[in-house]
């Protein structure tokens, strides 16, 4: 396999952790190219094309792809599978290392925030949201500023999980940042943060994303299916 600790690197990057499906080809942290759709519920239609349009793309320029970069969650149960399994796929197929990313830490680069106390937020739905608190990912029923932070600093927050919570947030000093979503072109930038494994040694086959909380399935409503 390639070294992942070589200094160049063609990179095909997946995001499909919330509604936002996202695919890249970077080299190094340079962006070649991105397909990405904000519609959402479609991620298991868009990812292969998105996929195969890069591939031919890197045929055309001579780029061998050297690792898969996956956004690992936490995130969409539903969305975290589809990636995953298209990842594992290229990764087999292609001979190449899996480079799983905190989902959290590429919605950071996408905020482009470099001051302050930054709270990344992906919805867990109804006032739940899964963030980072000292370093550590947790999934926070949020009531108010205090469910996270109670210091005078200025703080920042993004993600699809902050739009609730900036309706009850009134401290002065918290800023919401609206627009920002995880995108594939921000996991070449976050590779080589420490909290990525690029050692490329994992079992892939016994790779699974990072839920942070397990499946629940809803009862159905359908006729039949109860």
């Amino acid at each position: 396999m390639p070294d992942l600790k070589k200094e160049a690197m063609t990179i095909l990057c997946i995001e499909t952790s919330t509604s936002v499906c996202s695919a890249a080809l970077c080299k190094d942290e340079t962006l070649i190219k991105q397909c990405i759709n904000y519609e959402g519920s479609n991620h298991a239609q868009l990812l292969p094309l998105y996929i195969e349009e890069l591939l031919s793309l890197a045929r055309e320029q001579h780029l061998t792809i050297d690792a898969v970069a996956l956004s690992e969650g936490p995130g969409s149960y539903t969305g975290l599978r589809i990636g995953t399994a298209t990842a594992k796929g290229l990764c087999y197929g292609l001979n190449i290392p899996l480079i799983p990313v905190p989902t959290l830490e590429i919605l950071k680069i996408a905020s482009g925030v470099k001051e302050g106390v930054l709270f990344p937020m992906i919805d867990a739905r109804r006032m739940e949201v899964y963030t980072q608190i000292n370093g550590e990912t947790k999934a926070v029923v949020v009531e108010n500023e205090d469910s996270l932070y109670s210091g005078d600093e200025e703080v920042y927050y993004f993600g699809d999980g902050a739009e609730k919570c900036s309706k009850i947030f009134t401290k002065h000093n918290w800023h919401y940042v609206p627009g920002i979503v995880p995108q594939a072109m921000f996991l070449a930038l976050t590779v080589g943060s420490p909290s990525v494994d690029r050692r490329g040694n994992m079992d892939i086959a016994y790779y699974e994303p990072f839920y942070l909380k397990e499946f629940v399935a809803a009862q159905s409503h359908v006729k039949g299916l109860k």
